[in-house]
């Protein structure tokens, strides 16, 4: 077995494992592709392959987590079941943390199914609270709600992603998660937030009160699974029913583009959150671990 970097050659063996091991994530050929061209980069970007007989049997994903003060960091390692237990999770997992504090990551987190956490526990991580993946098919959401007469619902294709921008920054700092975010440049978020390959803004909605976003939310994926990154509601504006308007949105104009599932992840003590998720029809998949570790 070989742990070697990864090739834009092996994009899409990785996204037959996650197809495989963790179908309820949405993995595209393109968004692996585009990760993989920018190793390295201002993320500190990470991919590395586990190789036998030339193939996949086992993969890394990691990367700095932006604008987080002190600099944390985040990775997903998949192993093949058939090829478990036979070190490849452990070197991928210690390539990864050597390359991330090489970087300067001074903690790292991991989603992990629950049984791995005490295999875990040998290079330091603590589990801090759980996290709740969960899908729909975008066919089965509910009607609209009405929409408040002062208040546009748009996809985010249609919308200055400057504003998207400043309503992120605030979302940021304002979600729950272990890891500090303070800023990161508008450049930089352009690049890898509004024109990552896999960002579907088309299948996106923003709310916006005058020419404000005081709501959006963000997916990813392509027009066959797509995948809920963000959603988020101005401090001001919350309590007024604007997540349930823009996910319901973004469902219905997914369903319109043949979409077949739509999935999205929720901490617990996330109530605001979930009872959304839970109106929207979306139900449970899986449980992880959310596992963090000093480096």
């Amino acid at each position: 077995m070989e742990i070697r970097p990864a090739v834009v050659a092996d994009a899409e063996s990785a996204v037959a494992l996650y197809e495989l091991v963790e179908p309820y994530l949405v993995c595209t050929v393109g968004g692996v592709r585009s990760s993989i061209s920018l190793a390295g980069g201002s993320r500190a970007r990470v991919s590395l392959a586990a190789v036998q007989d030339g193939e996949v049997i086992g993969w890394s994903s990691a990367a700095l987590i932006a604008g987080s003060d002190p600099v944390s960091a985040q990775l997903r390692v998949l192993v093949h079941p058939e090829h478990r237990g036979h070190g490849a999770g452990t070197e991928l997992l210690e390539a990864t943390h050597a390359r991330l504090k090489n970087a300067g990551a001074q903690s790292v987190r991991v989603f992990a199914d629950p049984k791995s956490v005490d295999w875990a526990s040998r290079w330091g991580y603590v589990q801090t609270r759980q996290v709740y993946y969960a899908g729909i098919e975008p066919r089965l959401a509910p009607a609209m709600p009405e929409v408040p007469s002062a208040v546009r619902l748009m996809p985010l294709a249609e919308v200055d992603p400057r504003g998207v921008y400043e309503a992120d920054e605030v979302a940021q700092r304002t979600k729950p998660g272990d890891a500090k975010i303070t800023s990161r440049p508008y450049d930089d978020w352009l690049a890898a937030v509004w024109k990552a390959p896999e960002m579907v803004l088309d299948l996106s909605v923003a709310a916006l009160h005058g020419d404000r976003v005081i709501g959006f939310t963000l997916g990813n994926g392509d027009h066959h699974k797509i995948w809920s990154q963000m959603t988020a509601t101005m401090p001001e504006y919350r309590g007024r029913g604007l997540a349930k308007l823009v996910k319901c949105a973004a469902l219905h104009r997914a369903a319109d583009a043949g979409v077949v599932g739509a999935y999205t992840a929720n901490y617990d003590g996330n109530e605001p959150m979930i009872a959304v998720n839970e109106w929207l029809g979306y139900h449970r998949t899986t449980t992880h671990s959310v596992l963090v570790c000093p480096l």
